[in-house]
């Protein structure tokens, strides 16, 4: 893509409303812009750092054994009605008539419209386990949005749904699940730690979130430092293993870990001092264990082998995408921007030509770029007549792990510059040498 034709709206001014790191670096290099309190537009940007994100998100929930389907964000309030929860879950519901003055809401969440879905479809056990997905926008509305999309009124959520004969096999569900989220936030570049968490207005009795660790989180967290070393399940991992599962939610629960609201002080003491990590984290996902508490008040059964109805076992599994990529930038930057992980870089590499019109270096430039899209290497062309300092400004806002820097002085002695943004390394290249470090051919 050349940035001389590409919508990138780039702030000089850090905006005021912006109190965290994420929401000043998502505004300044126009990831995002504000429409209304706590809903945002997103723009180009942060649309490639959505979809790789939700890409990802994607790849794990169907490795795992989940199927996609896709729910209306308009749900009808005679569901929730079913379930119990229309006139319990607050004024987080934006509640609101159609013309036929039937009561409707815009979606927080979709335990009552799957399970409606699943009670129409599916008659007995034999259509058991059944996982169902999907990546739709969501609405709660906050008493005070803030942080950006990390508390924001209008996001994004990957929400799954499990649904199993009975306690045991939703249990496997959930470990599945489980295992799901350490493969996809470690594929994103995030080191997240399950933590047993409150169930809150979803319900239920067993629950973990996941956290990463970040100075400006919302959540006091306390753990055990090994944490942070342990090996992420391998991609070939058996998902149907009951045991193989149950062994990974073992490890990854085996050692001190809990927010502020389940810290067990004298525990966390008993630990050895050097093992001990007190800190800050954001939630990047958590899931849910909640038996029939949706299907029996929504008769959602199934024909079992003995041949008598039993309600279903469910459970949900919750990633917020928006909230990834603010929370990504939260672990990853410096003062000139984001640094984004190779997995979820808008582009991997930032092409600057220092001296557009200069035939040596547009040749070089134009080389460079056509390998790269040719190797299908995502790559940003800064073909802009503009000042050198405000395309090196540019470039680190929009964060590429890799830059590329194309100037006469150093294109005389047949080299160019190439940057890492992590650490800021630079080193002088051939041209061709460049392009294969760069994923190209020359």
């Amino acid at each position: 893509m050349r940035l001389s034709r590409y919508f990138l709206p780039i702030l000089k001014e850090t905006p005021k409303e912006a109190e965290i790191v994420s929401h000043r670096l998502m505004l300044r290099a126009g990831m995002i812009r504000q429409e209304a309190a706590g809903s945002y537009a997103w723009l180009p940007l942060g649309v490639r750092v959505l979809h790789k994100i939700c890409a990802i998100v994607r790849e794990e929930q169907n490795r795992a054994g989940a199927i996609e389907v896709l729910m209306p964000t308009i749900q009808s309030a005679d569901l929730w009605r079913e379930s119990g929860r229309y006139d319990d879950y607050g004024k987080e519901m934006l509640r609101i008539r159609d013309r036929h003055d039937r009561d409707m809401l815009y979606g927080p969440t979709n335990e009552e419209m799957i399970t409606e879905i699943f009670r129409a479809s599916v008659r007995s056990y034999k259509d058991l386990p059944l996982n169902l997905y999907h990546i739709q926008w969501k609405f709660r509305d906050e008493v005070r949005p803030r942080f950006g999309v990390m508390r924001s009124r209008e996001f994004l959520m990957k929400d799954a749904y499990s649904f199993d004969l009975d306690q045991a096999g939703a249990r496997h569900s959930y470990n599945k699940m489980f295992t799901a989220y350490l493969r996809t936030f470690a594929r994103l570049g995030l080191t997240a730690i399950p933590m047993r968490a409150e169930s809150g207005p979803i319900g239920g009795d067993l629950s973990h979130e996941f956290l990463i660790l970040a100075s400006t989180g919302e959540s006091e967290v306390f753990c055990h430092r090994d944490y942070l070393s342990f090996q992420t399940p391998p991609e070939d991992i058996d998902f149907d293993s009951a045991e193989t599962m149950q062994a990974v939610v073992d490890k990854w629960t085996s050692l001190y870990a809990a927010t502020s609201e389940k810290h067990d002080p004298a525990a966390f003491d008993a630990l050895d001092p050097a093992a001990r990590i007190s800190a800050r984290g954001i939630e990047v996902g958590h899931i849910f264990y909640f038996g029939t508490k949706y299907s029996a008040p929504m008769k959602a059964v199934v024909n079992g082998l003995d041949g008598k109805e039993h309600a279903v076992h469910m459970g949900s599994y919750g990633i917020g995408p928006t909230r990834l990529a603010a929370a990504l930038i939260e672990a990853n930057h410096d003062e000139n921007g984001p640094i984004w992980p190779e997995a979820v870089a808008p582009f991997r590499v930032g092409l600057i030509n220092l001296k557009v019109g200069d035939a040596a270096c547009d040749a070089a430039c134009a080389r460079i770029y056509a390998s790269l899209e040719k190797a299908g290497i995502d790559v940003l062309y800064d073909d802009r007549d503009e000042r050198p300092g405000a395309k090196f400004a540019a470039m680190d806002l929009v964060g590429a792990p890799h830059q590329a820097i194309v100037g006469p002085k150093s294109l005389g002695e047949g080299k160019i510059e190439v940057k890492t943004r992590r650490g800021g390394e630079r080193e002088l290249m051939s041209l061709d040498a460049a392009i294969a470090r760069l994923g190209g051919k020359p």
